[in-house]
């Protein structure tokens, strides 16, 4: 599948503006595409937060770096994500992991910013080039003489920290980072009394999670995530319970554990910009396997997204536990 930010993110080195250094470079937000297969596999070492990509990456022969790796490198290359403050921190820990007269390399869609992400990494570095190909923007700076006091300011947006009164932390960039999607909400509204061992599909930071522990003093709760940093709040923001709860990175369009009495879940539906209703109906298939019989999925959904037919082909019964002009929540018994 094409990539056009992949591929304008390359062509600074096909033009000759930009040299592979001696020394691996590190690909920050990597992801693989077409236009890395010909990469020499030795000159990148990739960072992956997201499991889909990072399940990409891997059996294409990347490196993927340690979270523990503190090295400087002589190029850094990042392909910024949409939220302000995830990309400028992102951006700050670029050219911080960048070594001394090193090379800040990043590219954005015209239609995500470019131009004003460009701005951001000319304000940390004081000098920026750049070219534009595929309506995408493919920028690079030199780290010479950044600006120290914005780097440290801009690595501290991605710090998670209290929401909601301190019920829970978390950091931008994640789904409804700063806030209880209405979505969840209504879920945890129409939820029944439940028992025995659930899941959380696409669990976040661990609203719903937290609302099922709390209303079922019985119940254990396995949470997937296909975010680690989202991962590792979930863990900060249910250690309360202890062994009740455990938390997992895990692609779930890919299956998961099983066999569950239940199954709570708002599923993504959105791939950048574009609505993906593909994935609400993989994590149905998910869910659908991961059930015991007689066991239940509890769903929530906009109201828009087609999936009664994948519901009523994977479950024995579906039935709407709630309407309104915006969601529907569903429960689906196996």
């Amino acid at each position: 599948m094409q990539d056009p930010v992949l591929d304008t993110l390359l062509r600074p080195f096909d033009d000759g503006l930009i040299d592979w250094p001696a020394g691996p470079a590190l690909f920050l937000r990597a992801r693989y595409g077409a236009a890395l297969s010909g990469v020499d596999r030795a000159r990148l070492i990739c960072e992956q937060s997201f499991k889909p990509e990072y399940d990409r990456l891997k059996p294409a022969g990347f490196a993927l770096r340690d979270p523990a790796d503190t090295a400087l490198h002589p190029l850094v290359i990042v392909l910024p994500p949409r939220q302000r403050e995830e990309y400028r921190a992102l951006l700050a820990r670029a050219v911080a992991t960048a070594e001394p007269g090193g090379t800040v390399l990043a590219c954005v869609s015209n239609l995500e910013g470019a131009k004003t992400v460009e701005n951001d990494l000319k304000a940390l570095c004081g000098n920026v080039a750049s070219l534009s190909k595929n309506k995408c923007r493919a920028f690079w700076a030199t780290t010479d003489a950044p600006n120290a006091d914005l780097v440290t300011q801009w690595l501290a947006l991605d710090a998670p920290r209290p929401i909601l009164d301190g019920r829970f932390v978390s950091r931008p960039g994640l789904f409804a980072w700063d806030r209880i999607d209405a979505g969840s909400k209504r879920l945890a509204e129409h939820l029944p009394l439940l028992s025995g061992h659930g899941a959380d599909l696409g669990g976040g930071f661990g609203y719903l999670s937290d609302e099922v522990l709390r209303r079922n003093p019985g119940v254990r709760i396995d949470l997937y995530e296909a975010e680690q940093r989202a991962v590792e709040l979930s863990e900060s923001n249910l250690k309360v319970y202890g062994e009740r709860v455990s938390c997992h990175w895990r692609d779930v369009t890919k299956g998961i554990d099983g066999a569950y009495d239940f199954i709570v879940s708002n599923p993504p539906f959105h791939a950048g910009r574009a609505d993906l209703p593909e994935l609400g109906q993989a994590f149905i298939r998910a869910a659908a396997a991961g059930l015991k019989p007689g066991g239940s999925l509890y769903m929530v959904a906009n109201r828009h997204l087609p999936y009664e037919a994948g519901l009523k082909g994977a479950f024995k019964s579906v039935v709407a536990l709630h309407e309104d002009r915006d969601y529907k929540v569903y429960r689906g018994i196996k």
